[in-house]
């Protein structure tokens, strides 16, 4: 036997990952929702290459590619995998297509009847693609590159899969856990145990932290808001970290306003992603220094750019920057957007111009 002990493995300072040890920074890590998108022409030609959404989606060396083109292109702290929240009911055996100038489209759930049709003993067949391409990722990103892996949260992911597609005011879903509480509760039990296991495997596979995106959580009533978002992603969060204690969730309680505090303490997450309407007052006061704040530029001014831009970012970093602080937008990156703001932007928060 080899008597010569082994050195122990460096593990490699990800700036992404300081504020959840308690730092604030003076210059805050940075990565955007939507970094990997149509606003960059070298995705467009491998979206083209795919030749449709999902197929990107199950293509590993695709969605590896495209994961790691705006880390090439602006070095951002963190890499979010290219996926996308309906990958999850697709893996269930819902029927779900994306459609240029549409969206997503799916066989809508309209009762608690039509869930035996759904197959969760299955769902890691489609998982395990997903899972290639988050350890292809995360070998070709930088050591001190985070990568974050994520799911949609359930009470969203569920307005898709009731209402068919992208709703203005999620209606029938809101009429389904109105009509048929029980019956929607066990479609909501149903995206809770399967979307563990999605995001274990996530960090199995090599993701440092993990956010839940719960884009339409705004669209609750605050008597409801606890049922169907916080206890979803509480159930989630625990069981999570039992797995995991070390790897940070973040949540995106999109729209929930005053009712982010109780979302913040009640979930369990490390940190809370505030979207552009929340005032900065209120995440100061209410949310900043109890938990890693992330946000909230409004994606419309990476359009604009100019002086408009450099006074929202300087105002976000003054007023957010004392605490555990990571700099997002409150929305994902639009397609117009045009990629030299993206790069005036990495450049205002590292303090390079």
């Amino acid at each position: 036997m080899n008597s010569t002990a082994q050195p122990s493995p460096i593990t490699p300072d990800r700036r992404f990952l300081r504020p959840f040890k308690g730092e604030a920074m003076q210059t805050p890590p940075i990565w955007l929702m939507r970094q990997a998108g149509r606003y960059l022409p070298e995705y467009l030609e491998v979206r083209s290459q795919a030749g449709n959404f999902l197929n990107l989606c199950y293509t590993p060396r695709l969605a590896a590619e495209v994961t790691l083109q705006p880390i090439r292109r602006y070095g951002f702290d963190a890499a979010i995998l290219f996926s996308d929240i309906l990958i999850v009911p697709d893996a269930l055996g819902q029927t779900v297509g994306f459609f240029e100038g549409e969206g997503p489209r799916l066989d809508p759930i309209g009762s608690a009847a039509q869930l035996s049709a759904l197959e969760p003993s299955k769902a890691h067949l489609k998982y395990e693609i997903i899972f290639e391409s988050v350890e292809r990722i995360r070998a070709g990103l930088p050591d001190d590159t985070a990568l974050i892996g994520f799911c949609g949260a359930p009470w969203t992911v569920a307005t898709y899969m009731v209402g068919g597609s992208t709703s203005k005011d999620q209606a029938e879903t809101r009429l389904f856990a109105n009509r048929d509480p029980e019956g929607f509760g066990q479609l909501i039990d149903i995206l809770v145990e399967t979307s563990i296991e999605y995001l274990d495997g996530q960090v199995k596979a090599g993701a440092d932290a993990l956010q839940i995106f719960d884009s339409w959580a705004g669209s609750l009533p605050d008597d409801q808001f606890g049922r169907w978002v916080v206890e979803p992603t509480r159930k989630m969060v625990t069981e999570l970290k039992k797995r995991h204690p070390d790897v940070p969730i973040l949540g995106f309680p999109r729209g929930a306003d005053a009712l982010a505090q109780t979302f913040a303490l009640e979930t369990g997450v490390d940190g809370v992603s505030c979207d552009t309407a929340m005032p900065l007052e209120f995440i100061k006061e209410q949310l900043s220094g109890r938990t890693v704040v992330q946000g909230n530029l409004d994606p419309l001014l990476l359009v604009t750019g100019g002086a408009a831009l450099d006074r929202r970012v300087n105002k976000i970093i003054e007023t957010l920057g004392p605490n555990p602080f990571i700099f997002n937008l409150g929305h994902g990156i639009i397609p117009q957007t045009p990629p030299e703001n993206v790069a005036r932007l990495v450049k205002l928060v590292r303090g390079e111009v």
